[in-house]
Parts: C-alpha cells; sequence; structure tokens
C-alpha cells in the first residue's frame, strides 16, 4: 500500500472512531436526560418498605416511624411490608431484585448487610454489589437480660453459673447470624462459657418465651425488652456496646462486668436497590435525615436505646463495608453455623 493509501486508510478509520464516540456519549445523554426527569417526578405512586421481621419487633417499630413522616414528606403513601424469614435475608433478597427505580426500599441491619456473607454460603444476594445505601438510621446496644428465676444478679455470676452447668442454661435469639444470636455467641467464646441456642423467627417470640420464663436468657435489642425490664419480668445485666447506653447510663457494659474487650452493637440502615438514580437516593437520606431530627420521632427512638446516626449514602457504605470485616472475623471464631 502507498503512503497515501495508508494515510487516507488512518484518517477514515480515526473519522469511524470519532463518529462513534460522538454517537456513543449522545446516547448516553439521551439516557442521562430521560432518566433525571424520571428521578425529579419521583415519586409518582406508593413506595414500599420492606422490614424482613415479623410485626411487633424492633426493626418493624422503626419502620412504621419513617415510613409514617415519609408519607407525608414525599406526597405518596410509603407501605411497610413484612417479609421475615431466614433471619432476615428473605425479605432482604427480594428488595434486591426488584427494579431500581426508588419505589421499594428495605430496612436492613447488621444481621441482614453485615454477618449473613460470612454465614450462608449460597446467599442470594450481595450485600454491597446489590444495594445502594441510602442512610444509617441509628445503632444500639444489646441488652443481656435473664429471666427472674435465674440465680444470677450480675455479669460476673452468670459466667460462674453458666461453667457449673456447661450447656445447660438456655438463650433465644431471633435465628441464626441474628445480632442477638452473635452477641450471645462472643460472650461464649469470649467468657469461656456452653450455653445451648434456641432460635426463633423474631424478637417477639424469642423473647416471649423468655418472659414465660421457658427460656433462661436472650441478648436482645433494648427496645424489645426494657418494657420487660421495667415490669420486672425480666432482669437486666448489662448491655453489649463498648460503652454505656444514653438511654440506660447505670446499665453496666459487658466489658465492664467482666469480660474485657466485648462489643456488640446492632444498627439499622434503609437500602435500595443497586443503581437506584443518585438523585432518588439523595432525597431519601434528606428526607429521612429530617424525619429523625424530628422531636417525637427522636425521643422514640431515644426511649428504645436506639442513637440516632442519620449518616449519609457515601458513609453509610463504608460502614457496611468495615462491618462485614468485623463480623466474618467473629463468625469464624465461634463457627456460627446457619440453621
Amino acid at each position: 500500500m502507498s503512503p497515501c493509501k495508508s494515510a487516507l486508510t488512518r484518517r477514515h478509520g480515526i473519522g469511524v472512531f470519532l463518529v462513534g464516540v460522538a454517537c456513543t456519549l449522545a446516547s448516553f445523554g439521551q439516557v442521562q436526560a430521560q432518566a433525571q426527569p424520571q428521578a425529579q417526578a419521583w415519586p409518582t405512586h406508593p413506595v414500599k418498605l420492606i422490614s424482613p421481621w415479623p410485626a411487633g419487633g424492633s426493626n418493624d417499630t422503626f419502620s412504621r416511624l419513617i415510613a409514617t413522616r415519609l408519607t407525608t414528606t414525599l406526597g405518596q403513601p410509603v407501605i411497610v411490608e413484612n417479609r421475615p424469614g431466614a433471619s432476615g435475608t428473605l425479605g432482604v433478597s427480594q428488595v434486591a431484585r426488584a427494579p431500581a427505580d426508588g419505589y421499594t426500599l428495605v430496612m436492613g441491619s447488621s444481621p441482614t448487610h453485615a454477618t449473613a456473607l460470612s454465614i450462608y454460603p449460597q446467599l442470594s444476594y450481595h450485600p454491597v454489589k446489590d444495594f445502594s445505601p441510602i442512610t444509617l438510621v441509628g445503632s444500639s446496644a444489646n441488652g443481656l437480660v435473664v429471666h427472674p428465676s435465674v440465680p444470677a444478679n450480675s455479669v460476673a455470676e452468670l459466667i460462674a453459673l453458666a461453667k457449673s452447668k456447661p450447656g445447660k442454661l438456655s438463650y433465644a435469639s431471633t435465628g441464626s447470624g441474628s445480632s442477638q444470636h452473635l452477641s450471645a455467641e462472643l460472650f461464649k467464646v469470649m467468657a469461656g462459657v456452653d450455653m445451648l441456642h434456641v432460635p426463633y423467627k423474631g424478637a417477639a417470640p424469642a423473647v416471649s418465651d423468655i418472659v414465660a420464663g421457658h427460656i433462661n436468657l436472650g441478648f436482645h435489642n433494648l427496645v424489645d425488652v426494657l418494657p420487660h425490664v421495667k415490669a420486672g419480668t425480666l432482669r437486666l445485666l448489662a448491655v453489649t456496646s463498648a460503652q454505656r447506653s444514653k438511654a440506660l447510663p447505670e446499665t453496666p457494659t459487658i466489658a465492664e462486668s467482666g469480660v474485657p474487650g466485648y462489643a456488640a452493637e446492632v444498627w439499622f440502615g434503609i437500602f435500595a436497590p443497586a443503581k437506584t438514580p443518585r438523585p432518588i437516593v439523595d432525597r431519601l437520606h434528606r428526607e429521612i435525615s429530617a424525619a429523625l431530627s424530628e422531636p417525637e420521632i427522636r425521643a422514640r427512638f431515644d426511649a428504645s436505646g436506639m442513637e440516632v446516626v442519620a449518616s449519609g449514602p457515601d458513609a453509610f457504605a463504608r460502614y457496611v463495608q468495615e462491618e462485614i470485616t468485623k463480623w466474618s472475623d467473629i463468625v469464624r471464631r465461634a463457627d456460627v453455623k446457619p440453621n
């Protein structure tokens, strides 16, 4: 080929490439232009907020508080749907497969987005890749509670009792891999005790059986046990957080009660399916943050022992990744297996 023809061929190739790039950019621009008005118009019909646990538990309670406020600020009904099962992973997996249009959300938590990946080898979703984090709602300590018939008035006495009766004391959780389960398993490992795990399908039935005396103890969300503690039907020995709860400043932590270094918290946060338009994610974060700052709602959270966080989407995404790393080590150490 002559130098002239070669130059013409190169120029022709470059021209075709540039036309292709221009068409691609134009197509991308059209998609962006179409997506932007859609995000601005959102929502035009009801939004579903999935609570992947049974009605009556803390996840359900916080979901309904936020949904009620969003119904007003968004101008469309925000409907809470309970889809319990498989330690919360059933409802979460359904949201992972939902359209990324802002009309299906989920109140995720540490069990569904921090520990499930380490516990379930065949987990049907990825807690990072399949979701757009919207906001970390808040975090809370679990409370170590015992039935009044249990002869232990402190963590030290409970440890001594458990060591004297290996495998005899029973504790209730909301399922394998739940925060209640892992709080107890971490306690077993660090305190050197053996206790019998009795899993339930939700907080309400688990706590009810401790109150009834069918189960000896449990590590449960404060919102679920405080009413029973106040009524005298459960005894609160300690909280699981690294620091004392603002709601219960007189209650010691497990770490300061004989198990140095112990710390376990449960958190809740709202997620949308991956690739949900960022304008929708940002608006949801703004509206939820505003709801959490309202005195009435904040008072409800404070009363339950939940400390409001309301972090943004990017900070929440980093936090989820940090939690996955932390709990994967604990799951391995405790040899936690799914039910």
